[in-house]
Order: C-alpha cells, then sequence, then structure tokens
C-alpha cells in the first residue's frame, strides 16, 4: 500500500505547486500576451532608443511611473535616486516583490537596428558618451510592465500585494543600496519573496535558465597604490622604483587563486588597470592599480580580500618602499543566491508550462548584480535567465559558428519578440507561483 499512497502524495503536491502552470492559466496567459504584445513591443523599442546612464533616469522613471499608475497601482518615485515602488493590493496573502533594472550604459550602439539609441550625452566626469541598453534593461522593463498588466487583470488567481520595483544604476551596483538606504523595507511592506529576470546572451530566445543556488558572483572593486621614490632612470639605485613593485605584486596575486584558493571554490582576480610613470626615463613616485575580485561564498571573498592587502604590503615592504601601500574596497555587491527551494517550485510550474526541453540550468557565473542586496537584507529569491538568442544564431555557433555578440557589446540585440513573450509568461507563471508563499 505504501508505493501507491507515496505516488499520490507526490501527485498532490506536484499539482499543487503547479497551480500556475495547469493548462487553462497558461492558455489565458498567453491570450493576455497575445492581446497586450503591440503595446509591450513599443514600450521596448521606445526604451531602447532613449536610453539613460546610470542615476540618470529620469525620464524612464517618469514613462514606467506613469504606466503603473494607470494599472491601478499606488505608485511613490524618487524612492533611493529615480527608483519606484508600485504596491497593488488584492487581500490577505504575501508580499511579492518583482524588480526591474532600468540604466543603461556608455556604450555606441552598432547594431544598425531601425530603433537603434542615437543618444549621446555627458557623464557624470563631464565626458560626452554615446548611450545604449547593451544589458537588455529595456527587456526587463517592458516585461516588467506587461507582467503588472497581466495581474493587475487577473486577481482571481492571485491574493496578497504586489510590491513592483523599479531600480535605479544596476549598473553600477549601487542602486538597490540606495533603495534600501532610503527606507525601502521601512517605508513599504518587506516582502516575503522577492522575483526578478534577466535576458541571457548564451542561451536561445524562447527558453528560461533556472539555477537553485549561488547564480553569480560577490564582485568587488579594489584600488591599489603602491608607493616608491621616484628620481632619473638612469639613477635607480638613489630610487625605489614603484612600477617594479607594482609588476612583481600582480604576478603575485594570482597566487591567491592559484595557490591559496580550494579549486572547488570559484574565485577570479584581475587587474584591468596600471598606471604609473609620465616618461621613459622618470621612475614615479607611485603606480595605481584597479581590481576585480569574484568569489561566491562569503568566506571566500575575505580571504581574498586579506590575502590582497597581505600581499601588496608584503611587496612594498619587501622592496623598502618609503610608504605602505593603500589598499582600498570602492564598490562592492554580495553574490546572488537563489532560494533552492523557491527556485525548484518555479521550475517545475516553468516545465509544466513551457515544456522541460525550454527549460534549462545554465552554470552558475562569475558576473554580479545588486538584486543581491535585497536577498541579503534577508529577502529570499528567485532570479531567472531569460534567452535573447535567436534559435538559429544559436545554433550556428554551437556548430563553430560566428561568436555571439555579449552583453554590454555595442552589437548586444535579443531576439525582441521570442524573448518579450517569453519573459512575461516565465515572470507572470513565476509570480502567480510565489506569491502563494513558502
Amino acid at each position: 500500500m505504501k508505493a501507491p499512497l507515496l505516488a499520490l502524495a507526490y501527485s498532490v503536491l506536484v499539482s499543487s505547486s503547479a497551480f500556475a502552470a495547469s493548462a487553462d492559466v497558461v492558455t489565458r496567459l498567453r491570450a493576455d500576451i497575445d492581446a497586450l504584445y503591440p503595446q509591450i513591443d513599443s514600450l521596448y523599442t521606445d526604451l531602447h532608443r532613449n536610453p539613460e546612464l546610470s542615476l540618470h533616469e529620469e525620464k524612464t522613471s517618469a514613462k514606467l511611473a506613469e504606466r503603473m499608475r494607470k494599472l491601478g497601482y499606488d505608485v511613490t518615485t524618487n524612492v533611493g535616486g529615480f527608483g519606484i515602488v508600485a504596491i497593488l493590493k488584492n487581500g490577505a496573502g504575501p508580499t511579492l516583490m518583482i524588480r526591474t533594472d532600468m540604466d543603461a550604459l556608455p556604450v555606441l550602439e552598432r547594431t544598425d537596428l531601425p530603433y537603434a539609441s542615437h543618444v549621446t550625452t555627458h557623464d557624470d566626469s563631464g565626458a560626452e558618451v554615446a548611450v545604449m541598453h547593451a544589458c537588455g534593461h529595456d527587456v526587463h522593463m517592458a516585461t516588467w510592465i506587461g507582467t503588472a498588466t497581466i495581474l493587475a487583470k487577473s486577481k482571481d488567481l492571485w491574493h496578497g500585494t504586489l510590491m513592483f520595483i523599479g531600480q535605479p544604476a544596476e549598473e553600477r551596483i549601487v542602486g538597490a543600496k540606495m533603495m534600501l538606504d532610503a527606507g525601502l523595507f521601512q517605508k513599504f511592506p518587506k516582502p516575503d519573496v522577492a522575483l526578478a529576470i534577466h535576458d541571457h546572451d548564451k542561451t536561445p530566445a524562447g527558453t528560461v535558465g533556472v539555477v537553485p543556488g549561488y547564480l553569480m558572483a560577490n564582485a568587488d572593486a579594489v584600488d591599489v597604490t603602491i608607493y616608491g621614490r621616484g628620481g632619473h632612470g638612469a639613477y635607480p639605485q638613489s630610487t625605489v622604483d614603484p612600477i617594479v613593485i607594482a609588476a612583481r605584486t600582480v604576478v603575485t596575486l594570482q597566487t591567491i587563486v592559484a595557490r591559496e584558493n580550494d579549486p572547488l571554490d570559484p574565485a577570479v582576480i584581475t587587474v584591468g588597470s596600471i598606471h604609473g610613470g609620465t616618461k621613459h626615463n622618470i621612475i614615479p613616485d607611485e603606480v595605481k592599480l584597479q581590481l576585480t575580485v569574484r568569489s561566491y561564498k562569503p568566506e571566500v571573498r575575505e580571504r581574498l580580500l586579506a590575502a590582497i592587502e597581505r600581499i601588496t604590503k608584503a611587496e612594498a615592504a619587501a622592496a623598502l618602499a618609503p610608504k605602505e601601500p593603500v589598499v582600498k574596497v570602492v564598490e562592492s555587491t554580495k553574490a546572488t543566491y537563489n532560494d533552492p527551494a523557491l527556485t525548484e517550485r518555479v521550475g517545475r510550474v516553468l516545465r509544466a508550462a513551457l515544456g522541460t526541453d525550454n527549460v534549462l540550468q545554465p552554470p552558475p557565473e562569475m558576473g554580479a548584480e545588486d538584486f543581491s542586496e535585497f536577498v541579503g537584507a534577508g529577502v529570499p529569491s528567485v532570479y531567472l535567465w531569460v534567452g535573447a538568442v535567436a534559435p538559429a544564431r544559436y545554433a550556428a555557433w554551437k556548430a563553430g559558428g560566428p561568436p555571439l555578440p555579449t552583453t554590454h557589446s555595442s552589437l548586444f540585440a535579443p531576439d525582441r519578440e521570442p524573448t518579450l513573450r517569453t519573459a512575461m509568461l516565465a515572470e507572470s507563471l513565476a509570480a502567480l507561483e510565489l506569491i502563494r508563499g513558502k
């Protein structure tokens, strides 16, 4: 008797958790997306054509806020910069946060799309730069509005509180912190669970990526200043050469990952910038390095940063540098971690709705995302990849053809319609599942 009873219990569990993916619900959502798609496509092309840099998302934020008000959401703007909080209540139940990022990148677009960006502006340093949605935040925003529209007209399918967040400055990994520092979870309900999506540059449009556990890495930007004693290049014995100290430091830093870190714990230390000196025959007084440091586990992160400081100071001491180097972490964000149980629930729903072949599990990546700050503030979360590559182009790449443009590339362009349609369906289904609570 035990086997049939266990099978029945499992069937009840699966059918319960897959409510959002029932045939009737999926058919209804697809019909909503069909009716809504022309508006979402128009919004997407408008957002793509008119990008704004991090911390300058004024017009973008206003467009999204206006649409959310028309949908019946209670909208608050300027929450941590140009952040948006839009609330829709539907009786007792959990609070679900759905987040989009809004900012674009200082990239000159070379896609030749009819709706390509030709925007130029001045960045915070005053330099003139081109601006492009080269990371797909336009996809995220258009999907966010689509999901908000679908859920607002589908109150019979959920109960609780929806909290839609429009976040600024993701590309500078400060926007989430800004919103939290502005009292996001004090002035508004603290969510029981959070959801976000990101288009993916290595999976085909029409698919969704579901990754339990670590999805993206801790990211730390580290500035290092190494001091020497400058002088004439012909008389090095009278100097302490910071360029030589810097060269030794760069090489020795690579031993942290190669010889101090467990190979099973992912870690990256990259020196992305080195500046020192002005002329062939002048030994400078100082050299500056800029590093990016990536990891998953908090203890690995702490060990990497401590080792960078230890090695940098030791190399300077070995060279009799006149002053100890300065090692400063200037930007940080935590690893993005998907709650395994919630992610598996969402995965079951998506597999039931999209088919198992269209729900992938890509490997974790060493990129970073400040959505992790919401997770770090105590909100269990699910962050989904949405495939953005035209299937024919993806197949050609897998067969050894031309490389795919990555996000942040001037050539990056999602396969628009299937990406947006899949993103709306996936985000709506995930939302209906998650708002049922843990």
